[in-house]
Parts: structure tokens; sequence; C-alpha cells
């Protein structure tokens, strides 16, 4: 059996739900500012993995992937905790934004402190009161705005955990990435607690695929940590995702209007024409290719562009045939399951 669990202040018997509200620093206006978190215990005693979106205030996907994880009937069969907490930045969600009302970006602030600015006080509040508590995390982010990611996992893929993490979640191309400076990452890696984040779609809008794999995404990884019990019967094989090499972005030759030829999870090759750049009145038209083969990870979708501005983001691999054909039976995938699935899309 599962032992009390005392989470934010309350004690959470095994087998039961509870939604929590930390307090957090009040509104000029007085107005009171909690962070919702939802709590989903088993009978038996498992890891405890957090799951949290929306550290970027624009970054919306994740709040639908927490909610529709909290609704699966899977979760009644869990073996430990699942502590999800949809909304982390709520003062950057109110205002639309990716960042705090202090113009500081929350995942630049880890571990944070409780006598520092606004973003060091909502980081160090989220370290004691949530990854304290917890043995594995998964943070779930989108593109930045006007730009949309393909679907992947980013994470330190040198530590053997996170790695079989990562390949289990289910999305073809993992990035292992660096650990940023006042990152959650960097500060979970630092408490020894494997993280994976997610990545997938744009800021500010909803992506229907970006939200389902999010969701299986999560529940493989929990089946992974024997949390949930194996599926029964038959299922698609899954097959083995790809580590990027390496990745960098095809940036602006001129400044002008935008026209991407080419979408996220494209197969290019270097030198493929990915678009064009032209002046609004005018003959002028500069030509956008690749700068090396691969698959496009993350693209801008905003046509109107500054010279230097990233357009492309482009990943390479040992085998880019296997992965474009990955990729593209990813997508199908998804599709099908939205045109077959009970859960009405987002459009």
């Amino acid at each position: 059996m599962a032992e009390e669990f005392r989470l934010c202040g309350e004690n959470i018997s095994p087998g039961t739900s509870m939604t929590l509200e930390v307090a957090l620093p009040h509104l000029y206006t007085r107005t009171p500012m909690t962070m919702p978190v939802h709590v989903r215990r088993g009978r038996r005693a498992g890891p405890c993995l957090f799951v949290c979106a929306a550290v970027h205030g624009d970054e919306l996907n994740g709040v639908e992937i927490v909610r529709r994880l909290m609704k699966r009937r899977a979760l009644s069969k869990i073996r430990g905790t699942v502590v999800a907490i949809p909304i982390v930045n709520v003062y950057g969600v109110i205002d639309r934004s990716r960042y705090l009302p202090d113009r500081r970006d929350l995942n630049r602030s880890f571990p944070g402190s409780d006598r520092g600015s606004l973003a060091a006080r909502l980081a160090d509040l989220f370290m004691t009161e949530i990854v304290a508590h917890c043995t594995h995390g998964i943070d779930l982010h989108t593109g930045a705005l006007h730009r949309s990611n393909l679907p992947q996992i980013r994470g330190n893929l040198d530590d053997d955990e996170t790695l079989r993490l990562a390949r289990l979640f289910g999305v073809p191309v993992l990035i292992n990435a660096v650990l940023r400076d006042g990152s959650l990452r960097e500060a979970t890696a630092a408490r020894g607690i494997p993280m994976l984040l997610y990545e997938a779609g744009e800021a500010l809008r909803f992506d229907e695929v970006s939200i389902r794999a999010g969701v299986q995404g999560i529940l493989n990884v929990m089946r992974g940590l024997e949390m949930l019990p194996p599926v029964g019967g038959r299922k698609r094989h899954s097959r083995e995702p790809f580590v990027a090499r390496s990745s960098a972005w095809v940036r602006a030759p001129a400044s002008g209007i935008f026209r991407g030829t080419v979408s996220v999870g494209a197969d290019v090759k270097a030198d493929d024409l990915l678009g064009s750049i032209a002046e609004p009145v005018g003959d002028t038209e500069v030509e956008v290719r690749a700068s090396r083969g691969g698959i496009v990870i993350g693209r801008s979708n905003l046509p109107l562009v500054l010279e230097g501005e990233a357009l492309f983001h482009i990943a390479s691999f040992e085998d880019l045939v296997e992965v474009a054909e990955q990729v593209e039976e990813f997508q199908t995938i998804h599709e099908e399951a939205i045109e077959n699935g009970n859960e009405p899309s987002i459009v």
C-alpha cells in the first residue's frame, strides 16, 4: 500500500484525488492568485510523476493535454502518484504572454529564491512544493509565437533513464539538448530527477495532433514506469525514435514578405528551396534554401521577416530516409485517430 503523501500542506491519502490551489503573490489590485495542482494517487506505492504546462504563459497545448490526461479512465488503475499542473505561469496566461509581468522568463529563473524577483519566487515555490516531492517529470511546451514545432522530445539523453523514457514517449524525433542555465530541466537534473521536455505546435494555438500525441506519450511513459498496466490486445508495432545528431536554423537572407513552401516534418536536402522573400512592391525576390539535409522540426509562420530572423529549424540524422518515413507514419496515425476518435477535435 502507498503511504501518506503530503503536498502543498495537504495530506493526500492513497486511492484519492484532490485539487489544490497554491497561493501566489497577489496582483497589485489585491486580486488573489493561485496555481492549480491536480493530484491523483493510487492505492499502491510507485513513482511520483509531475506533468506541468504553461511555464511559458503563451504555450497552451500543454494545458489541454493535462486536462485530457486527468480525464482518462486508465488513471483509475494508477500505481504511485501523478501531480498535474496545467498552468505554472498563471500571470503569463492571463496576459497571453511568454513572460511574467516583470518581463523575466520563468524557464531561465530556476531553481529560484524565496527572496528574489517574482520569477525567482515562483520558481522556488514550484521546486519546493512540487518538484521536491516527485521522482520524475514531464514539462510541456510549444514553439514560440508565430513558430511551429514538430512533436519532439528534448532531454539529457546521456542519462540512461531519461533516454529510456524519451524512447517510450512515442514521437519519432529526440533531441539531445544541452541544459540551459536557469531552466527547469537543469534544476531537476541537479536533484537527480529524470525529466522530459515535450515540444509541439505553436504558441497561443491549439494543435490537435500535438495534443493527442502528448496525452498518449505521457501514458506511454507512465506504463514504462509501471504506474499503469500494459495495454492488452494487439497494437501497432512501435518503432525506435531517432536522436538528432545536430540541428541548425536557416535564417532570412533579406527582409521582406516571406512565403514558405515547406511544412514542419518535411524531408529536405541541402540546397533545397524552402521558400522565398520578396519586397512588398517591386521585382526583387530572394530564395531561401536549406543549409543542410534533414527533417524540418520547426518553422516560422509569420509572413513578415527581417534579415537574420530564424525561418526553418532543420535536424540532421544518420538515416534520413527512415526517419522521414517514421515522421510521416506518426502524423498519419494521429490524423487517423482524429478522424476515428470519440473526443471532438479542436479546429
